[in-house]
């Protein structure tokens, strides 16, 4: 690069895959552990929220006290807030599950984004350098398209 003709550069790659049994098997192995450990986080989260809400109401002389209750609706906010959060979390993998059990083999689909770094010298066409995917079959890349 010291004579500045040439630039190296960033740019996104999309990841395609062919749907096959085993990345459809690994894709719901994938979104069903996924589902579990949110269903664990909520569990945790209710115990972990009874607790705090048990221990400040013993550290109080008057669990009625309205500054202990506040103190409590606090926790509960709190609590409610997080498992909006994990239930939309869940929902959104579960939505993902019926998608991926509706897909057909050998079908095409997007898989996520992987960055890579390319070289750019005067002339290249930059849209073409930038429009990079890349095909695998079960982790295997069968081909990188460009455009």
């Amino acid at each position: 690069m010291s004579d500045g003709t040439l630039l190296s550069i960033k740019r996104s790659i999309t990841v395609r895959a062919v749907v096959t049994p085993t990345w459809k098997e690994d894709a719901e192995r994938e979104l069903s552990n996924a589902i579990s450990t949110t269903d664990q986080q909520l569990a945790q989260l209710e115990q972990e929220g009874q607790q705090v809400i048990s221990a400040v109401r013993n550290q109080s002389a008057n669990p009625l006290d309205p500054v202990v209750q506040e103190e409590v609706s606090k926790v509960q906010q709190q609590v409610a807030s997080k498992r909006s959060e994990l239930e939309e979390q869940k929902r959104n993998l579960l939505q993902q599950q019926v998608q991926v059990r509706g897909l057909e083999m050998e079908e095409i689909v997007e898989q996520g984004q992987i960055e890579s770094f390319c070289e750019l010298k005067v002339g290249d066409n930059l849209v073409s350098k930038m429009q990079v995917a890349v095909l695998v079959r079960d982790g295997v890349v069968e081909a990188i398209e460009q455009n």
